[in-house]
């Protein structure tokens, strides 16, 4: 099976690529910006004809794409969210190959759940923030593309690879650096929010298996538990071997919003702070993987506690 993956430098494309590899049975190319991709393009900008030319001369089985921007104004992410979808989508429907799309998509797409609640694929997206509604853009045109292709719509990753400025990112370096300097106090602020933290590793299986499923429509992939911040902090605080007080700064929400961009913390309160999920999520998202399991045979395998180990071994070793 011939797959050309979109994005395998990303945070999730490079887990990808080296299932991908795994599988003897693929033969794998890689299309992104960086230098070392098999081929540079960018779908933001590129069109869909040179796209499409590219199509039928490798000629895949499957596209798989991995790219897109998680950060930036309303005008980067549906350039690289939505447009670049667009991009593809179009170029598959003018090439020859009859390609097979997987598509990452986002919990993010969903907005805001009902604290207690799981979040099924038939649920009405209702995102939150200019990131959820380029990537809920992006899924509706794979969806009315007439494409053989599916959605998976992950919801938090966790594990080795994880972005510093990302949530588990802040908390696992301000951990970092309290026990360099040696305070036997940790400041940490939003940790209210629950999410539904699956790892990396996990994603990656579950693009694997449904590049070789029949599968379309919208698959939800997360661990189907959500887990409160603070106690991911407690758990971290574990792993990581740091015996000092995890002190959580209260605040009204409007405060706490005001500090996501730029994280710094208030005069009274000395010491590394981390910050809660710009993700426009709300308080609480849990996925319901049910099709996941039933139409991929996936369910996840690495618990919290070894994503959480994983990044902190990253934090460690960062000078």
């Amino acid at each position: 099976m011939r797959v050309l993956l979109i994005g395998a430098n990303g945070y999730l494309g490079r887990f990808v690529a080296d299932r991908l590899l795994a599988d003897p049975a693929v033969q794998l190319t890689a299309l992104g910006r960086g230098d070392d991709a098999d081929v540079r393009f960018d779908l933001a900008s590129g069109s869909p004809g040179a796209l499409t030319r590219f199509l039928d001369a490798v000629h895949p089985g499957v596209v798989v794409n991995c790219a897109g921007a998680t950060r930036g104004g309303a005008r980067e992410l549906t350039r690289h969210n939505t447009v670049a979808v667009a991009t593809v989508c179009e170029a598959l429907r003018r090439s020859r190959c009859a390609a097979r799309l997987v598509q990452i998509g986002c919990g993010a797409e969903y907005g805001p759940s009902q604290p207690g609640s799981s979040t099924a694929e038939d649920a009405v997206p209702r995102p939150g923030g200019p990131y959820g509604v380029s990537k809920l853009a992006a899924t509706e045109l794979v969806l009315g593309s007439g494409l053989d292709a599916v959605v998976l719509r992950v919801f938090s990753p966790a594990g080795p690879g994880t972005p510093a400025g990302s949530p588990l990112g802040r908390l696992a370096e301000a951990m970092r650096r309290a026990m360099q300097s040696g305070d036997g106090e940790l400041k940490l602020a939003g940790l209210g929010a629950q999410r539904d933290f699956v790892d990396v590793r996990d994603v990656a299986r579950a693009v694997h298996a449904a590049s070789l499923s029949a599968a379309q429509g919208v698959i939800n992939i997360g661990s189907g538990r959500a887990v409160r911040l603070r106690d991911a902090a407690a758990v971290l605080a574990r792993v990581a071997g740091y015996g000092g007080a995890l002190h959580e700064l209260d605040g009204p929400p409007g405060q706490l919003r005001a500090t996501i961009g730029h994280p710094r913390p208030e005069p009274d309160h000395a010491g590394p702070v981390a910050y809660p999920y710009p993700d426009g999520c709300g308080s609480w998202q849990q996925a319901d993987v049910r099709t996941a399991r039933d139409r991929l045979g996936w369910r996840p395998r690495i618990n919290l506690e070894e994503s959480l180990a994983d990044i902190w071994m990253e934090a460690a070793c960062r000078i």
